[in-house]
């Protein structure tokens, strides 16, 4: 028997003729009920329907934690839609709910009157206790704000794959199918694309192959054949509108990795990615690893320390060197950092930024290492720091990072976050024509006057040249103690080190002169308010300004992807409205380095709970700074 709590309808206000233009539904569970991969796969049946789209994955730190517990809660967000996506979503429409715990944890995100499905066989005795419930909450009139769906799936998942012998415990795992093959049919998506994804990926077991399409089967069926009364009805939700073009789905992860291979043939080089497991990072050293056709060596070092070492030693020895971490790995990699910086080589450094600090929070998103990545090193090393604000932006900001990392002969950090490192979204594959190669220079011969060696002579841009470590007649010392300006040699004396910080500064500096001016995302170039972000608070940004102007407030939006040197024309841009607004997934760094830079009396916005922003909380602070 099914429970139904109806309501007006969740989607369309109770009008039975009308579409949804978006939509965002959440699957939570515990951590073994496969969300992630439910969301993974309803990502792909949305993305192959034409919908734009936008996820947000959300899990726990342990590896697995207690069965049923509030901390081993897994969630997984998707909002989607025939209109523009730039988030998650603020509040879910519809939550999947497997168990008590993930009820408990998710419905307060839950928009009033939306819809709760939930899977009753898992609300017993023993699951209600470890949720903290004293009574079971689909019995007791708690929900009465948002409308209930709940029945067995778990009995039903058993029954549907009863002909294939598995175990209880194996035929459990099937339910996020049926569950997934529910969500198939009520927003109206084919099955097909999924079945033969659980073909090739069961390929060696067929039989459980074939209890998980049975699963997804029934879960669809269910919602065909059910006829309940109220919220579960089939919805249609149209395709969004798009330029004609090769797209697919991907993740910040997956669209970093490419950009640096991308970048890597731009400048005419193979690269070396040396790396150590770290979440949320990990996951560019996987994908790095399926791409070796493209001159890419990967290295899984035995720490970070070494992991860093082995990619400026690549650098060194001619190619282009990677390494990526989160925060409490690139607090290990400072020192080698500094040595890139001494020994002007390029380097590209990744931080996926989490929660801090120490350990913090290891899958909780978070911009807080921004004061380490512009400053968090011994001594004046300063180093390019760029920011990618959505998943398939991190393709072009990788790309960045490494014309500017060979052209400026220096290390560049590339800042990302736990949201942006799983989430995904749609990209148009770009023409790789529409890049303009940047191919790297080694010396050859002798630069210097009279057949002399000079290692640290400077173009117009104050970089040093790249000298392959073999080339006949070019042996030159390097390392990490104070040089002599033009030979290399080691050279501490006051004068020395006070030129080559000069030096090493302006180098950096000049970056500046390379980057594209700042625009206005939305709005004015002058006014009453701007709401100034970097990295990825640019979706609820961009949604939260979009509706203000549409109110009629004046407000502009800037974002900021050069973060150090920043572009030329930002000082002059940002003394052009009367206030400054700067949302920030920490306590406010990007304000403070906005106020040393340019004098400006920027205001913070700040959140530090390890989610992201939503759009109604930057609304908010547009209507008190606007009042």
């Amino acid at each position: 028997m099914a429970t139904v709590v109806d309501g007006p309808d969740l989607l369309t206000g109770g009008k039975e003729d009308l579409s949804p233009e978006a939509v965002v539904v959440r699957f939570a569970g515990d951590s073994g009920d496969g969300m992630q991969l439910t969301g993974g796969q309803f990502t792909l049946s949305t993305a192959l329907a034409g919908n734009d789209l936008a996820t947000f994955p959300d899990f726990p730190a342990e590896i697995r934690a207690p069965q049923g517990t509030l901390f081993g809660v897994s969630a997984f967000q998707i909002n989607f839609g025939s209109a523009a996506i730039d988030t998650a979503g603020d509040q879910p429409d519809v939550l999947v709910a497997m168990n008590p715990a993930a009820l408990k944890t998710n419905v307060g995100a839950l928009k009033a009157g939306g819809l709760i499905i939930a899977d009753a066989g898992e609300f017993n005795k023993r699951n209600l206790e470890k949720a903290k419930y004293d009574v079971n909450p689909l019995e007791d009139g708690s929900l009465e704000n948002w409308q209930l769906l709940a029945f067995d799936i778990s009995a039903m998942t058993l029954q549907a794959v009863k002909p294939f012998g598995l175990g209880n415990k194996e035929a459990l795992r099937c339910k996020n199918m049926w569950t997934l093959g529910l969500a198939l049919w009520m927003f109206d998506r084919d099955r097909q694309p999924l079945i033969d994804w659980l073909n090739a990926k069961f390929a060696k077991s067929p039989v459980l192959a074939q209890a998980n399409i049975a699963a997804l089967n029934a879960g669809h069926a269910y919602g065909e054949t059910a006829e309940l009364v109220g919220p579960l009805k089939q919805y249609h939700i149209a395709p969004a509108e798009s330029a004609p073009g090769l797209y697919r789905t991907v993740t910040g992860a997956e669209a970093i990795s490419l950009g640096l291979v991308a970048g890597a043939q731009l400048a005419e080089l193979p690269m070396f990615f040396g790396g150590y497991p770290i979440t949320p990072a990990s996951a560019i050293l996987h994908n790095l690893t399926k791409l070796k056709e493209f001159s890419v060596t990967t290295f899984q070092a035995e720490d970070e320390i070494a992991a860093i070492a082995s990619a400026i030693g690549a650098s060194f020895a001619g190619h282009l060197g990677v390494t990526s971490s989160s925060g409490p790995g690139i607090a290990l990699k400072g020192e080698a950092m500094g040595l890139a910086i001494m020994t002007e080589l390029p380097l590209i450094i990744i931080n996926s930024q989490r929660g801090g600090p120490s350990t913090g929070l290891p899958t909780k998103t978070e911009q807080s290492d921004l004061y380490q990545a512009i400053y968090g090193r011994n001594g004046d090393a300063p180093m390019p720091v760029i920011a990618a604000r959505s998943a398939s932006d991190c393709f072009e900001v990788a790309i960045e990072a490494c014309r500017i990392a060979v052209e400026y002969m220096t290390p560049v950090i590339v800042l990302t976050d736990g949201y942006i490192a799983n989430a995904a979204e749609p990209w148009k594959v770009p023409d790789p024509a529409s890049f303009k190669p940047f191919p790297a220079k080694f010396l050859t011969e002798k630069n210097g006057p009279d057949g002399e060696l000079l290692p640290l002579a400077r173009d117009e841009k104050g970089a040093r040249p790249w000298i392959k470590p073999g080339t006949p007649g070019l042996m030159h010392r390097i390392g990490g103690i104070e040089k002599n300006p033009g030979t290399g040699n080691i050279d501490y004396s006051p004068a020395s080190h006070q030129t080559m910080t000069d030096a090493r500064k302006a180098k950096v500096d000049g970056v500046a002169a390379s980057i594209p001016a700042q625009a206005v995302e939305l709005g004015e170039t002058s006014g009453k308010l701007v709401v100034v972000g970097w990295g990825s608070t640019y979706g609820p940004i961009h949604q939260a300004v979009r509706r203000a102007r549409r109110k009629g407030q004046d407000v502009a939006q800037i974002h900021v992807r050069h973060v150090w040197p920043m572009p030329l024309n930002l000082g002059e841009l940002l003394k052009g409205y009367d206030k400054v607004l700067v949302p920030e997934m920490n306590t406010g760094q990007f304000k403070t380095v906005l106020r040393d830079q340019f004098l400006v009396d920027a205001q913070p916005l700040n959140k530090t709970s390890g989610q992201p922003f939503t759009i109604a909380e930057i609304e908010a602070a547009i209507d008190e700074a606007l009042a």
